[in-house]
């Protein structure tokens, strides 16, 4: 690594933010609707107002409840909302995690205390998941001791549900089903997997951290979506991130749980430390305030019809969107999807070629694998660019069409390389190599 020198003295503060200003000039443009993942966004009134309520509560530390009382009551309030929004009952409890990965390492820790408690005899746990489920669970597992059990899906991205049954043994402790998955906007049949959890007695978890705040207000909209949450039985818990479609800053996510009772088995307590008793609701300690006030803020400031709105409008783009994709040649939408996230794929394009030719144009799109394919996460912002976008796709599907083998080089080569690899372990090794070569000063 390059050596570069902690600074001797200080510069003046707007030197330094010019500096800082100057290093994002290379950035994807999300604020023009150029990117879709990553970054939400539904205008600038939405995001002005949840960074002044963030910024309200910029330095105060959520680890304690007692030092900021008001956290606690917005957080208490945000709960109690999502749990509304999400079919949750009177007994429903839940937190405010900072992220995603966050949440569902909380799920998988209390699924886990939950089974060491009611269920000892299980020495080796596993879980249950389809292959279209978040890594963030593999990554949980990892992290705690659990085997993940992977159920293949089809073409379609949707799970197998015969396979899904005998993947159970009687070591499972969890299953998992998306609400959407992330990849391809696929709603995993939540009603058929909550049945089997009620006939095995099995935690069934529903990652909604995608569709959680923007599923419920489609179905406002008037679009089908078919049930997902908590006022499905069969289903324990359910996660939602509220920096997605909620719009505020990250990070800001919530795990709900249909009784405290299970809640319980997520908090961890050491009561040995000289410093007092260290107890934590979450497995983050010392956190910024601002993900809680923003997201209580951004609740009453926008409401039902708000985020109903601004669903509609995602929605009206995506279905734009899907339907472009669907009449540009050489190219299809990946299964059924319901909601504002889908993926373009391809049986006769490279379609990584095809996400570097749009990169070329200022579009940053996600590339996939399993099969190959490029992520669409599409936000209310998005119905400006519809058409640019589409004339944009066509022109590098053409170009695309017309490449030889030999003419593919840079990303979409390795991309393709390492999703086409068979030993899923060199894949792996080349992306540890990859990142850990990315991380240091050149």
């Amino acid at each position: 690594m390059s050596r570069m020198e902690f600074p001797q003295q200080g510069l003046p503060g707007l030197k330094v933010l010019d500096e800082i200003k100057a290093l994002k000039t290379g950035d994807s443009d999300w604020k023009n609707g150029r990117v879709f993942s990553l970054v939400f966004n539904a205008g600038d009134e939405i995001k002005q107002f949840a960074e002044q309520a963030f910024d309200i509560f910029l330095n105060e530390n959520g680890l304690s409840p007692f030092a900021f009382p008001s956290l606690l009551k917005m957080e208490n309030e945000v709960v109690a909302m999502m749990i509304d929004l999400l079919g949750g009952g009177e007994q429903a409890a839940g937190n405010v995690t900072t992220g995603g990965t966050e949440s569902l390492m909380s799920i998988v820790k209390t699924a886990r205390d939950y089974a060491r408690d009611k269920k000892p005899h299980i020495k080796e746990p596993q879980l249950v998941m389809p292959l279209s489920a978040h890594p963030a669970f593999n990554k949980a597992a990892h992290f705690l001791g659990i085997k993940t059990v992977i159920v293949p899906t089809d073409t379609g991205s949707v799970v197998d549900l015969d396979a899904y049954r005998s993947a159970i043994s009687e070591n499972t402790i969890m299953l998992v089903g998306s609400a959407p998955s992330y990849p391809h906007g696929i709603i995993d049949p939540i009603e058929e997997i909550g049945r089997i959890a009620l006939e095995k007695d099995i935690w069934f978890h529903v990652d909604a951290c995608v569709g959680g705040m923007v599923l419920p207000f489609v179905r406002m909209a008037g679009y089908e979506v078919p049930p997902f949450d908590l006022s499905v039985p069969g289903v324990w818990s359910i996660s939602a991130d509220i920096h997605k479609y909620g719009y505020t800053p990250k990070g800001a996510s919530i795990v709900l749980y249909r009784s405290s009772e299970l809640r319980k088995y997520q908090i961890y307590v050491y009561a040995d430390w000289p410093g007092g008793v260290y107890a934590t609701s979450s497995v983050a300690g010392s956190h910024s305030g601002g993900g809680v006030a923003s997201s209580w803020g951004i609740f009453r400031f926008l409401g039902r019809e708000g985020y109903t709105r601004l669903a509609g409008l995602a929605m009206q783009a995506a279905l734009e969107l899907q339907k472009g994709v669907n009449g540009t040649p050489g190219l299809h939408v990946i299964g059924k999807p319901l909601s504002t996230v889908f993926a373009i794929g391809s049986d006769t394009l490279n379609v990584y070629a095809l996400g570097e030719k749009m990169k070329a144009r200022r579009w940053y799109i996600d590339s996939q694998q399993m099969p190959p394919s490029l992520h669409m996460t599409v936000m209310p912002e998005h119905v400006k660019i519809v058409g640019s976008f589409l004339a944009d796709l066509r022109e590098a599907s053409a170009e695309t069409e017309k490449l030889k083998p030999e003419d593919i080089g840079g990303e979409a080569a390795l991309y393709g390389m390492i999703g086409s690899l068979p030993d899923r372990g060199a894949a792996r090794d080349i992306a540890v190599q990859f990142l850990n070569d990315l991380y240091q000063l050149h």
